[in-house]
């Protein structure tokens, strides 16, 4: 474990706080496990295009950022903050979705469908106002058994071992098997576990390998060591993984892409399904 020697909160961007770039005010939406729908992803494009530099901005925690954004006193302007709040499922909750899951879980391979998981993890980490104090830098990761996202830094997670059972982690620190049912509150167990233990003030613990005691203390499951690395681009079985360069979604290619949702991946792509 490594403690902090930090002297503010984190300063992770979102709606209501974003960051003062020097192109302008950038905001960071949280799409749960990179899942973004056609209506949303085309409402952020527009205002994007009314308001900011005119494109989307792909980040490698599959989320979707705006940039160059209007600023008034450190917050957004008025109008564009009411804009991006109606694509806000929590506003409370906004900086602290940081759930991410193995792209193609559900669509090809993988051990088991997480995306359930995720869905019902996002239910739930938003239903809990405790949880709304997390820190904006928080992740949680799962990873469906095939391993591409076995080596990401993450505070929170599960991997696959079976296609009923995923293995619990908190930082670099293993945990029980459990039944996939039950992951949704063992990992809502262990968010609480972290803010009872990640003290208090501008010093508190970001991540959870930053506390002076591990959340777990368990055995690697063997069957969690499968390295699939990221998902190749180009044509898949049932989706399609399309590079963005530079994660610069720009209206060229949003309006290239095929109707339907899309998935951000880590790797600055978006998945775009075959429905």
């Amino acid at each position: 474990m490594t403690p902090t020697s930090r002297t503010r909160g984190d300063l992770c961007p979102g709606v209501l706080r974003p960051w003062p770039a020097q192109d302008g005010g950038l905001v960071r939406i949280r799409a749960v496990g990179g899942e973004v729908s056609e209506e949303m992803l085309h409402s952020l494009a527009e205002v994007s295009a009314t308001f900011g530099d005119g494109d989307l901005h792909l980040t490698k925690r599959a989320n979707l950022q705006l940039r160059g954004l209007p600023l008034r006193d450190g917050l957004l302007a008025p109008e564009v903050e009411e804009a991006l709040l109606r694509l806000v499922p929590s506003p409370t909750h906004e900086l602290v979705r940081n759930v991410m899951v193995s792209p193609l879980t559900g669509v090809s391979g993988g051990r088991a469908d997480l995306r359930p998981l995720a869905r019902a993890l996002d239910v739930a980490l938003c239903a809990d106002p405790v949880l709304a104090s997390l820190p904006g830098r928080f992740l949680v990761v799962l990873d469906d058994g095939r391993g591409d996202l076995a080596d990401r830094p993450l505070d929170l997670g599960v991997v696959a071992v079976s296609g009923e059972d995923v293995q619990l982690r908190a930082g670099s620190a293993w945990g029980p098997v459990v039944p996939i049912d039950a992951a949704t509150s063992a990992l809502l167990r262990l968010a609480h576990g972290f803010l009872d233990a990640r003290g208090d003030g501008p010093g508190a613990a970001w991540h959870v390998d930053e506390l002076a005691v591990p959340l777990l203390d368990g055995p690697r499951d063997p069957r969690t060591r499968a390295s699939a690395g990221p998902t190749p681009y180009g044509r898949g079985e049932g989706y399609e993984h399309r590079a963005i360069p530079g994660g610069v979604l720009t209206p060229e290619l949003l309006a290239g892409l095929p109707a339907g949702p899309v998935i951000v991946t880590p790797w600055h792509g978006l998945l775009a399904l075959d429905r």
